[in-house]
């Protein structure tokens, strides 16, 4: 399944370079607004050592493991909801992703112009923030003018519409995040919101950005890190820092090279890898295996999904025709050494039409 996370935030606090460092694909970061006008897409491998042992276990010939997409979007600025800053098309371009890795400068350095000349990561946040939530406030408007003539009528559909509508609507006045009241809401409702195609309905992860080799907000002293923090709480935000630009620098040197550099860096952490699995599971997926000889594969489906369901990311016919599944945990699996141990400890089972697939169970199904 293609589904997205696009990288937002003001121009210059380092979403291209985050990018490159996701994919080590090449996009240009020069030092100035606007660099990046048409979204750059990247297709991003999930770190996952279960696959891994899984092929090694299963002598497997090839390996395929999840995959994220990252779209590198350009800088918005103070105003896009009106147009400004070619906004109406950044708009857009967050409109068509699933989540959101919002990308926030805590780094010092006059070397790189800030839009507003200031480095204050909160207020960025509260500037990106406020913009989306102008931009709903319209498509909501509009909405609610387009099912007018459906209410008068007295349709019963519409005014439900109508109901959820002013529901969001109320957040959104309340400078709020629809996602806020998205998840307190019925299957139905949740159905009517994503038609809506609201910026602020769609998860969001802020990825604090650093120069470890320079200086940064994040000292014990100072009252912005303080301030950023306090309002994650608040807001029961999630949040990880990085430093795009030494994960760039590090890219040209192999893995042991990488681990004595990092050293050098002052023991930067390898978050790149942690900000891909953070940014599946904003996407609430997980993975389950298919292991064999010919190859050990994970396949990506929506958590909470059932066995047919799941089914479905390998064919339609796994989904159409389903009769059970083989499961066993990867833990398990690997513990046991094969399927046939696994089995004699009665830790593989078949599964019927019910069962609901958890992350990292190998499958093999029967239609």
């Amino acid at each position: 399944m293609s589904l997205s996370v696009g990288i937002v935030g003001l121009p210059n606090v380092g979403k291209s370079t985050l990018f490159n460092a996701l994919t080590e694909k090449q996009v240009d970061a020069a030092n100035y607004p606007f660099c990046t006008i048409d979204p750059s897409v990247g297709v991003v491998p999930v770190p996952d050592d279960r696959i891994a042992h899984l092929a090694e276990q299963a002598s497997s010939a090839k390996t395929i493991p999840a995959v994220v997409e990252f779209v590198d979007i350009a800088g918005l600025v103070p105003g896009a909801a009106q147009g400004e800053g070619l906004g109406n098309k950044f708009l857009s371009n967050i409109r068509e992703t699933d989540a959101i890795a919002h990308v926030v400068r805590i780094f010092e350095d006059p070397d790189i112009i800030h839009v507003e000349n200031r480095i204050n990561p909160l207020v960025d946040i509260q500037l990106i923030n406020l913009e989306l939530i102008e931009a709903d406030k319209q498509m909501v408007d509009n909405r609610l003018e387009t099912i007018a003539r459906e209410i008068k009528r007295g349709d019963k559909d519409a005014k439900h519409e109508e109901t959820v509508l002013l529901g969001c609507k109320n957040m959104l006045e309340q400078e709020k995040f629809v996602n806020q009241y998205f998840e307190e809401q019925s299957d139905e409702d949740k159905k009517i919101i994503k038609m809506t195609h609201l910026l602020t309905a769609k998860p969001v992860l802020y990825v604090l950005n650093k120069d470890s080799s320079g200086e940064n907000v994040d000292g014990a002293d100072d009252d912005r890190w303080e301030e950023l923090i306090n309002y994650f709480r608040e807001q029961d935000a999630l949040y990880i820092t990085v430093d795009a630009k030494t994960e760039i620098d590090l890219k040209s040197f192999d893995f042991e090279e990488r681990a004595v550099m990092r050293e050098e860096f002052g023991g930067v952490a390898d978050d790149i890898d942690l900000l891909i699995q953070k940014g599946y599971q904003l996407l609430d997926l997980i993975s389950y295996f298919t292991v064999g000889e010919t190859e050990t594969r994970a396949w990506t489906i929506p958590r909470g999904s059932t066995a047919p369901r799941a089914g479905r990311a390998i064919h339609s016919d796994f989904e159409e025709k389903f009769i059970r599944a083989e499961v066993v945990s990867s833990k398990d699996l690997l513990a046991c050494g094969s399927k046939g141990a696994a089995r004699e400890k009665g830790l593989l089972g078949l599964q019927g039409k019910d069962y609901v697939v958890q992350d990292g169970d190998v499958i093999e199904f029967k239609i």
